[in-house]
Formats: structure tokens, C-alpha cells, sequence
């Protein structure tokens, strides 16, 4: 075969050798249409409130925003992150970021331990928690079953996105075994129906999704638990899973504990996992999209040669991070944490005393069931009452038929506001739910 030198400049070259070129498939044409995230179009409802009933006080139960619901990043550490953007310059950095982010990240945030096996170069900081997983999603096809079309597992009533970010670039998604009264938690016997379903489509698990605190329902395990259910995966042929810790410090309790976490692994298995954290939830800065993903070298080396031909991560995201990291993470991440904390105490009180069927964990949110009132009314599922609610009584919340159908019967309540504000909006939806029995 000739090299390309020898063709005529006239003749058209591939880029890449022709037994590497992508193989020709039609499937685009009968995959499914990817629909926009709802979550954006909810407060188009309250509008309709507001104009009915202006000056009343209307209630945000719906979002996952802590830097609009609460006070966002504190301002000294957005005056050290600007000051850091003044001394670094405008140049470009590297696709994962900086060598000074991954050194905060591993030496101030996680505190590694290199006996684990894991350092900076195992640090890929990415545009928020969407990018890191879409980068996640793409080396576990190519590293971990090298097939387009295998499958992500995701919890049976999964974050929206999780439905669709994976599908995007090629990844099918399946929705795990779970009950409702044990929040849809994975199970070991799940984990392996799954394997057993794809193998039947001649297709594998690329990944296992394992977030905790969950959204939407809330729900907590603990990391021996997303340990234990990891292995498994892995020792039943998933090639990797990846662990969500975007809402860890969210909690009344400790966050998640990396090196105690990896000690729970063999070395060979540690290659196959990967951890996600980040700014959005904790610090609440949604619009500085700032997230890192934990893993082996192989999958960092792959993330990050495929970065620097697209998205690389913007430097004054990756100075906000260092800058609350420097400080100390639980003291910069304090005015998020307490104020979500308390309403998630006083919220639980409140159904309690009001005999609702909740999932509440850590994180930012309840998953409530409102299925006696959409039944009662003749509702397919929990749309028509988001619509109802917030058109009607000021209040917006999230169906939860937007993550799943199996979340039809439930609302999604996020209390990522202050105690009063949090109670506030329970109220209306005590006032809302009696009105329909009327």
C-alpha cells in the first residue's frame, strides 16, 4: 500500500489509517430523539401563579441551585479565585486542568494516601458534573467493552440527564431492579439481572452509575455498601462503575472518606472505578461548572487526549475550586451545608407529622409519594400535579415521572433553601393536596 506521501496532491487522504476508519452504520437513523431537560422549564409554571395572584409569596421546592436558593460561594472565596486568574493569566492549561488544581485536589481535598495507588496524575477537572460523566461514559465504552451500544446502568428512577447524557454518544441505558419502599436502591441480584439482560442482546455493561446521595430521591448508603455492590459489578463482567459523590458534603454526617473507600478494593479493581466530585451542589456554584473525576491512568490519559480536541476546562472554574479547597473544604462549603442541613430536619419532622411515604437521605432532596391524589384525580402520573401545584398554589416541585415512569406516583422536594422558606413551601403543599379533596 502507498503512503500517503506517494499520493498525488490531488487525490484525498484518510486521517487515519483505512482498517482504523469508523465502520459505516445507519443506526442513527432509527435512535431515538434526545429530549431537553424539563427541569429548565418548571418555573415557567409559577408564572402562571404570580400573574393570577400578584404579591403573593410563591415557593421554589424544584431546584438543585444552592447558589441561587442560598447564598452561592462565599465572596472571599470568589475574591481569591479572581486574584488567582490575575496572577495565572489568560493563556491556555492543560485539558485536565492545571498541575496546581490536581495538587489541591489530591493534597488538600482528598488527602490521598500514594499507597493507594493514586495521585495527581489521576486528577481529570472537568465543566461540571455533565462533561466529567460524558468523558466517564466514553472510556467505558472504549476501554471497558470497546462496543458501541452497550448499556450504562443507572438507578430505576435515575437523574434526567443519566437517561440521556449516555445515549448521546452512543451508550444504551438500562434502568436497574428496585422497589419503591427501599428508595430503588441497587441490589446485588439486580446488578446481575442486568448482566444476564444484556447478555441475551449480545451486548455488555459498560458501567455501573452508583450515586450517593442520590437524586432524585435523597437516598444514602454507606460507602461499605456502594463498595460491596461495586465489586460485584466488577467481578460479574461490568467494566467500570462509576461513584457520584456530587452531593456528599451535603450532610450532617461525615462526607465520603477516598482512602478509606479505595482500601475497600483490590489494586486491580481501583482501575476500574472512578469517582466524581465537584463545586455545583456543595458550594453552590452552579455557573462556575467546576468537577473532577478520580481514575486509573489508563482512563485519565484517555479523557484528557480526547479533551484537548474538545472541551478544557476553564481556569477560573479550576481557581474557585482551589481557592475553597485551600481554605478548607467544610468552612467553605459551610453556608450551603448548615442552612440545607436544618431544613432537612425540620422537613422530615413535618411529614412525619403529616403521615407522608418520603425517601429522605442527605443531599438536597425528598422524594415524596402523592399517589393517592393523582390517583384520585385521574392523573396519568405526577406531571398534571407539578402543573397543578405550581399554577395553582405558587408551589413548584418536580414530577417525578420526569426521571422515570416508575417515579409516577412521587414528587421530587428539594429543601435546598432556608428552614423558613423550606417549610413554607411544605405548607403549600399540605394546602395544595387538601384542595383536591374537596
Amino acid at each position: 500500500m502507498s503512503s500517503k506521501t506517494d499520493l498525488s496532491p490531488e487525490t484525498p487522504a484518510y486521517v487515519v489509517p483505512e482498517g482504523n476508519l469508523v465502520p459505516v452504520s445507519d443506526h442513527l437513523n432509527s435512535l431515538a430523539t434526545i429530549p431537553p431537560s424539563r427541569m429548565f422549564l418548571i418555573k415557567k409554571s409559577l408564572k402562571v401563579y404570580q400573574d393570577n395572584y400578584p404579591g403573593e409569596a410563591i415557593f421554589d421546592a424544584s431546584q438543585g441551585d444552592g447558589g441561587a436558593s442560598l447564598p452561592g460561594v462565599a465572596p472571599e472565596i470568589l475574591q481569591r479565585a479572581a486574584e488567582l486568574q490575575f496572577e495565572h493569566g489568560t493563556g491556555y492549561d492543560m485539558p485536565f486542568g492545571t498541575p496546581k488544581f490536581r495538587e489541591v485536589v489530591v493534597e488538600n481535598y482528598w488527602q490521598i494516601d500514594s499507597s493507594l495507588g493514586f495521585g495527581p496524575a489521576n486528577v481529570t477537572g472537568t465543566v461540571g458534573g455533565r462533561d466529567a460523566l460524558v468523558k466517564a461514559y466514553q472510556a467505558m465504552l472504549n476501554l471497558g467493552t470497546g462496543q458501541v451500544g452497550d448499556f450504562i446502568v443507572v438507578s430505576r428512577v435515575p437523574w434526567i440527564s443519566y437517561n440521556w447524557g449516555p445515549y448521546g454518544i452512543g451508550a444504551n441505558v438500562m434502568l436497574a431492579p428496585g422497589r419503591p419502599e427501599e428508595g430503588w436502591k441497587y441490589t446485588t441480584e439486580g446488578i446481575k439481572a442486568c448482566v444476564d439482560m444484556a447478555a441475551k442482546s449480545g451486548r455488555k455493561i459498560a458501567g455501573l452509575v452508583i450515586t450517593c446521595p442520590d437524586n432524585p430521591t435523597g437516598r444514602t448508603i454507606s460507602m461499605e455498601e456502594q463498595a460491596e455492590l461495586g465489586r460485584f459489578a466488577l467481578e460479574n463482567g461490568v467494566a467500570f462503575v462509576l461513584f457520584d459523590w456530587i452531593y456528599h458534603y451535603v450532610t450532617d454526617e461525615a462526607p465520603m472518606d477516598l482512602n478509606k473507600f479505595l482500601g475497600m478494593f483490590a489494586p486491580e479493581e481501583r482501575q476500574r472505578i472512578m469517582v466524581m466530585d465537584g463545586l455545583t451542589k456543595s458550594l453552590g456554584a452552579s455557573n462556575i461548572r467546576s468537577a473532577h473525576l478520580i481514575a486509573s491512568e489508563e482512563v485519565t490519559k484517555f479523557i484528557v487526549a480526547r479533551a484537548s480536541h474538545n472541551v478544557i476546562p476553564p481556569y477560573f472554574s479550576l481557581s474557585v475550586a482551589q481557592a475553597a479547597y485551600e481554605m478548607g473544604y467544610a468552612k467553605a462549603c459551610r453556608n450551603i451545608v448548615e442552612p440545607t442541613n436544618a431544613s432537612r430536619n425540620v422537613l422530615k419532622s413535618f411529614l412525619d407529622e403529616n403521615g407522608f411515604e418520603y425517601i429522605i437521605g442527605k443531599g438536597y432532596y425528598a422524594f415524596i409519594n402523592v399517589g393517592q391524589w393523582v390517583n384520585a384525580k385521574g392523573w396519568a402520573d405526577t406531571e398534571e400535579m407539578g402543573q397543578y401545584l405550581a399554577e395553582a398554589h405558587g408551589l413548584a416541585v418536580v414530577p417525578g415521572s420526569f426521571f422515570s415512569s416508575f417515579g409516577g406516583d412521587w414528587i421530587r422536594y428539594s429543601y435546598a433553601t432556608p428552614a423558613e422558606r423550606t417549610i413554607g413551601a411544605a405548607k403549600r403543599l399540605i394546602e395544595g393536596l387538601k384542595a383536591l379533596e374537596k
